[in-house]
């Protein structure tokens, strides 16, 4: 049963991935990273119920995910996870980071991060054969 809710949860991060690009083609960068932010909380939690057998901690903290998970990243998507997850509450509330989120995010931290998010699906689809 938990390896076919594993499976749930990465095709939800695949669904959120696709999000996240829509949102980066239409110049909603706010939406882009939160969903790019989705996309990586969801692979990292279907890879902590196939590699450790259990159900995930209920956080949105992705470094904490990335920490308790165990599952070895290179350095560069370490770094983008961490930048990243802070916008689960940056990029959808005003003040929360940005007085205006949706016109603060530039494009280039919205492209880089979404690419970010891609590549650790990518990882966790394989670490964990899921893709």
């Amino acid at each position: 049963m938990l390896r076919e809710e594993a499976r749930n949860w990465y095709e939800g991060a695949l669904v959120d991935l696709e999000e996240a690009k829509s949102a980066l083609a239409g110049g909603r960068y706010n939406w882009a990273l939160f969903a790019a932010h989705q996309a990586v909380e969801k692979a990292l939690k279907a890879a902590f119920m196939v590699l450790k057998r259990n159900l995930p901690p209920r956080t949105h903290d992705l470094t904490r995910l990335v920490s308790e998970l165990g599952l070895s990243f290179p350095i560069e998507l370490v770094t983008g996870i961490s930048e990243l997850s802070p916008y689960y509450t940056v990029a959808r509330y005003p003040n929360a980071g940005f007085e205006k989120p949706w016109e603060s995010i530039e494009r280039s931290v919205a492209e880089r991060l979404v690419q970010v998010a891609e590549k650790v699906i990518e990882v966790v689809g394989e670490s964990a054969g899921l893709k």
